[in-house]
């Protein structure tokens, strides 16, 4: 097996780890709608801690860069939730209603973003040797089992099954495979592009926490709670990556 393989593989264990977020949904049977405030002050939490984590890993590259980047991923995500405005009915969620839909393709759209960079993350790591690509392959693998968690609060209380909500979840981290490869070989050329995509999932994410997922959270359930569920939620993570680094 070639290195380029090797790299492809263990980036696919990372893709496939996001999908391990969706478990705890086996065992809650009976989600309501009374859940979804909760869930999205969870989600909302999680990405909002995971996004500072992408700008701060960014800056050690290159603070201009990263920012650029973030400005970029606002004006992405901005320009997205636009066109999917336009769509009814996106055909991709259609057992859901339209404004679920929409919700749910965005945070989906958003994490998919957010795993292009992680996939130029494990090919540069292996372009400075078998261990630090190794041990950066677990790190991303471990972090992306919360991630899958944020997307399955966000569709399993919306009416997606866990299976769905799991197969989403691995769905939006295929790019790390993919990216891993060339990332690899042309090692020079994509670490330098690396605080760019870091800053630009980051923006992305940090405009879903505020515009979507807070106000859906503060819809359905008191601030007050919202407020501690963030709050909890933020800390949870941001202790989580800490010990992951």
């Amino acid at each position: 097996m070639g290195p380029a393989v090797e790299v492809f593989f263990f980036a696919m264990i990372t893709a496939v780890a996001t999908g391990l977020g969706a478990l705890p949904f086996v065992f809650a049977k009976s989600l309501t709608r009374s859940w979804l405030g909760v869930s999205n002050a969870v989600a909302a939490g999680l990405m909002l801690a995971a996004s500072f984590g992408l700008v701060y890993e960014g800056l050690d590259y290159g603070p201009s860069r990263t920012l650029g980047g973030a400005l970029l991923g606002l004006l992405f995500i901005v320009v997205a939730r636009r066109a999917l405005q336009r769509n009814e009915h996106p055909a991709v969620f259609a057992s859901m209603n339209s404004l679920d839909a929409r919700k749910a393709l965005l945070v989906v759209g958003v994490m998919t973003v957010h795993s292009f960079t992680e996939g130029v993350a494990v090919g540069v790591s292996f372009g400075g040797g078998l261990e630090l690509g190794l041990f950066i392959t677990i790190a991303i693998a471990v972090h992306n089992i919360p991630e899958g968690l944020a997307i399955s609060l966000v569709l399993v209380p919306r009416g997606a099954r866990w299976t769905q909500a799991a197969l989403w979840s691995v769905f939006s981290s295929l790019p790390q495979p993919l990216m891993a490869v060339p990332a690899f070989v042309f090692v020079e050329v994509f670490d330098a592009l690396l605080p760019w995509g870091l800053g630009f999932a980051a923006g992305a994410m940090i405009w879903m926490v505020f515009s979507e997922l807070l106000p859906d959270a503060l819809e359905e359930s008191p601030a007050d709670l919202v407020a501690v569920v963030v709050t909890v939620s933020v800390l949870a993570m941001t202790g989580f990556q800490v010990l992951i680094h």
